[in-house]
């Protein structure tokens, strides 16, 4: 539900009743992860997805009846060799949907109004959603703030909501978006339950050092794959609004001093097309210290082993120079900026999702891969 928070916080600013379907699990290939959403208001409009077409239709009449009744229901879709024309997923996979209606005089409504509010905002905020238990519980919802607090209530035991909140924190700080399984008590034994939990984070980052023109195709790739994408440059001449019109900060100094000073986490990408040397090593020497993502350099394989061989004068370790992507980028014949800045995107995609590069023709790895997944909403979305 998160990952269209921007047009359903406009939806409940306008005072619109609507419904949302959620996937809340799946099995084998599906196309769409858990929380991906779609949204049918009262008018008939649907926003979103939670298939890529193969049940939309299906999906959108559920919503328009729980907009009827109000009540909350999980269907579950998937493929059927019996009938060639039942409602189901192509790909062979199965996916549950929970449906949930979130009209002006539902119980619930200011839970979603406050989770869409923050994550339409950019704060970082989770919901938890029972999506199996007792019928009363189900579609009950509770957000958890980075702080630990809580609104609404699941419903249940006085503990579950205190229990459900302290998980729902532990998988917000990590940026996950899972189901999770509870007792109806709060505790791992008991009637049991299962909620979703979507976490809705800001934008990872993307800081691109070196303010060349593969750098201003890479800010297009970055701010379409949805990062917060940084430029920096200690040359004031190249670092500048007109040259990188779509990235959201450009900084002027020096690369290594600029990266001492601003904050990077679990999701952050840096990538390093200054291929120079006085900029390289004191940049690279602390960024393959730092708990991120995606550390990568341009460069040509001779200029690689002799940043290597700084790099090493200076004291990284052999362990710190593995986590180094150079040349940066899979090998996908690159020439022009753009198709740099696509085999530079598609290494840090396949490094985030668990993929392996190679062609998915007459291959037998699997399409989806069960890696980190970002979670849903502003944010990027799951798994």
């Amino acid at each position: 539900m998160l990952d269209i928070a921007e047009e359903l916080n406009r939806w409940v600013e306008q005072g619109r009743d609507f419904a949302v379907a959620t996937v809340v699990a799946t099995n084998g290939s599906s196309p769409r992860q858990p929380g991906a959403a779609l949204a049918v208001d009262s008018d008939g409009t649907a926003i979103g997805s939670v298939s890529g077409g193969c049940v939309e239709g299906a999906v959108y009449e559920l919503c328009q009846q729980a907009l009827q009744d109000g009540e909350t229901v999980l269907e579950r879709f998937g493929y059927s060799d019996e009938d060639a024309f039942a409602v189901g997923l192509t790909c062979g996979g199965v996916i549950d949907i929970l449906v949930t209606s979130v009209r002006v005089d539902s119980p619930g409504r200011e839970v979603f109004t406050a989770a869409l509010s923050a994550a339409a905002g950019g704060e970082a905020a989770a919901v938890a959603r029972v999506t199996d238990g007792p019928a009363e519980l189900m579609g009950r919802a509770l957000l958890v703030r980075t702080d630990g607090a809580y609104e609404g209530s699941l419903g249940g035991h006085p503990e579950l909501d205190r229990a459900v909140a302290d998980e729902a924190r532990a998988m917000l700080d990590a940026g996950r978006t899972a189901t999770l399984e509870i007792g109806a008590d709060g505790r791992l034994c008991g009637r049991p339950l299962t909620l979703l939990v979507e976490s809705s984070v800001p934008a990872p980052r993307m800081i691109v050092f070196g303010a060349i023109d593969f750098a201003a195709a890479l800010v297009r790739v970055g701010k379409f794959l949805n990062y917060h994408v940084t430029v920096c440059d200690a040359r004031p001449v190249f670092a500048t609004e007109a040259r990188f019109p779509e990235a959201d900060e450009i900084v002027v100094d020096w690369p290594h001093r600029y990266l001492e000073s601003t904050a990077t986490d679990g999701r952050t990408v840096l990538c390093v097309l200054t291929h120079d040397a006085k900029f390289d090593v004191p940049l690279l020497e602390l960024a393959l210290k730092l708990p991120v993502a995606y550390v990568g350099a341009m460069g040509s394989r001779r200029t690689h082993q002799d940043r290597n061989k700084r790099l090493r004068e200076v004291g990284v370790t052999e362990l710190e120079l593995t986590r180094l992507r150079s040349p940066i980028g899979l090998d996908l014949g690159a020439r022009t900026p753009e198709e740099t800045a696509l085999s530079i995107a598609a290494e840090i995609v396949a490094a985030r999702r668990g993929g392996t590069g190679v062609s998915l023709t007459g291959a037998h790895t699997p399409i989806h891969h069960e890696g980190p997944r970002e979670p849903a909403g502003r944010i990027g979305s799951v798994a």
